[in-house]
């Protein structure tokens, strides 16, 4: 039986010696396949990099092309309601010029003031701007704004009968008040108990 163990074991070894290699192919296969991986996340992390810094410039770019947009606008937001205003400075000048050519008592100059204040009065209303209706309405502190109280019989209390200098709203959004003279009650005359 000796024998038979010696052989047996010399069997046993020999299998495990013919089953290192078959195992050290399996151990040595995956070191391989470990470095693979690695080599292959190494390169999207190196594509993932170049990609965020592309993204990140591109967004920086951005940001300042947007800036610059910003401040243009803002230098040039005006700039057509100011070529809309040249007109109408044009026709300023113009009815002044005549009234000074003409030296009538004014008759042309009234006519080119009216001109030019009915179509600055157009211009206005197209950008939205209208005058604040004051004249008869209730005071109301959102649109006007009071100078002062006079007494009065004709007038409810606390109704606008004087406009002093108009008020205007842009897209019902207050612009300007307009300041205004408010009616107020006369004082009671009592007489006096003495």
């Amino acid at each position: 039986m000796s024998e038979d163990n010696n052989k047996a074991t010399e069997q046993t070894g020999t299998q495990k010696t013919e089953e290192q290699p078959a195992s050290d192919a399996i151990c040595e296969g995956l070191p391989l396949s470990l470095e693979d991986e690695l080599a292959a996340s190494r390169a999207e992390a190196e594509k993932n990099w170049d990609l965020y810094l592309r993204q990140r410039a591109e967004l920086e770019n951005f940001r300042k092309r947007s800036q610059r947009e910003k401040e243009d606008l803002a230098r040039f937001a005006n700039e057509n309601l100011l070529r809309d205003l040249l007109p109408v400075l044009d026709n300023l000048e113009r009815a002044l010029d005549h009234a000074r050519k003409e030296g009538e008592t004014g008759k042309g100059l009234l006519e080119g003031v009216e001109m030019t204040l009915s179509q600055f009065q157009k211009l206005l209303e197209k950008f939205g701007v209208s005058a604040v209706d004051a004249m008869g309405e209730p005071f109301n502190p959102a649109w006007h704004e009071a100078m002062g109280q006079l007494e009065s019989t004709e007038h409810a209390p606390n109704t606008v009968i004087q406009e002093m200098q108009k008020g205007y709203v842009l897209n019902e959004r207050l612009l300007r008040p307009a300041l205004v003279l408010v009616a107020k009650a006369p004082p009671v005359n009592q007489p006096n108990a003495e």
